[in-house]
């Protein structure tokens, strides 16, 4: 197995000299740096990223923490974090924290022994000690932590304002508001936007809270439409709510679009695979991710960014869970 001395000997420089060269570390010689490398090549040298890590205290290593995977929201996010640290030559470790405060400490704990260069986290815990103390390179996504973190989100009360008067332009006049968990921000935003949107008409509503789960809210709505079976709308806070909905509407035999009409928030491609299709108010997910990489790397290699908070634009999708303006 080919050893760093073996590279040094080969090149006709130092040991250290081949150390900074390998690990950025210092300065080399135009000359050293270019023997060094031709005699990588030749020797197909391998550095071992632990050795590297242990001698720099640094990997290329990006720990993602999100909070459930089984939302199919967070997956779409992890591939565009994935994606864009590639290129940049990093990997992703990803870390499912199931929204509990214990496991994104020892997931936090845990990885910076391994010398992590830096952090991209979905978290409820606002001001959590173990990110404020992290000393580490941190991008909040989705959901903000504290005013010194960077954060990456869509335009949550903006998107809510437009689904709800998606249904409002299509004759909707008694509206159900799935409202997501009230700790999380971005559900908050979207209660707010629910709200501007629906005072400004003369239609009845109703608001109910339940997670962002599908059979949570598919419970919830069957429950909702028998007490009050002159519900003819309903906004989703996300798109699992939102498919949840749909199957109580069925369960329960009220006809989608006919005398329901349905809109979620997220954008996934689930959504598309629902009969009828979901309309929804559609996350940049990817674009979101992306950026909150691009933002991360930034710090991890001490560039400047721009701005601590990056808000990403959402658009309406129509699709067959409601009918058209016309109609």
């Amino acid at each position: 197995m080919t050893t760093i001395k073996d590279v040094a000997k080969k090149a006709g420089v130092s040991v250290a000299t081949v150390s900074r060269f390998l690990n950025d570390s210092g300065y080399v010689s135009a000359d050293a740096a270019k023997a060094v490398t031709a005699a990588v090549d030749e020797l197909k040298y391998e550095l071992n990223p632990v050795a590297r890590s242990l001698n720099t205290k640094k990997s290329n290593l990006i720990g993602l923490i999100l909070p459930d995977i089984t939302n199919p929201f967070f997956p779409e996010l992890a591939r565009a974090v994935e994606d864009v640290a590639l290129t940049y030559g990093y990997t992703v470790v990803l870390c499912n924290s199931d929204e509990d405060p214990e496991k994104e400490k020892n997931y936090i704990e845990t990885l910076k022994k391994k010398y992590i260069a830096g952090f991209i986290v979905t978290s409820n815990q606002l001001d959590a000690p173990h990110y404020a103390n992290a000393n580490v390179p941190i991008v909040a996504l989705d959901r903000a932590i504290n005013d010194k973190i960077p954060v990456v989100s869509s335009n949550n009360k903006e998107g809510a304002v437009i689904g709800t008067n998606a249904l409002l332009e299509r004759g909707c006049r008694n509206v159900l508001f799935l409202r997501g968990p009230e700790e999380l921000n971005p559900a908050n935003d979207r209660y707010d936007g629910f709200m501007e949107a629906i005072r400004q008409s003369d239609a009845d509503y109703q608001v109910v809270t339940c997670p962002f789960h599908f059979a949570d809210s598919q419970k919830v709505v069957e429950q909702a439409l028998q007490d009050n079976p002159s519900i003819d709308g309903i906004f989703a806070s996300s798109d699992v709510s939102a498919a949840g909905a749909l199957k109580a509407a069925g369960t329960i035999g009220r006809q989608v679009p006919d005398d329901l009409q349905i809109v979620g928030f997220d954008g996934v491609a689930m959504g598309e695979m629902l009969s009828p299709g979901l309309t929804t108010v559609a996350q940049d997910v990817y674009k979101m991710g992306a950026v909150a990489t691009r933002v991360l790397i930034k710090q991890i290699e001490n560039k400047k960014i721009e701005q601590s908070f990056y808000e990403v634009p959402v658009k309406l999708v129509i699709r067959g869970t409601t009918r058209s303006v016309a109609e």
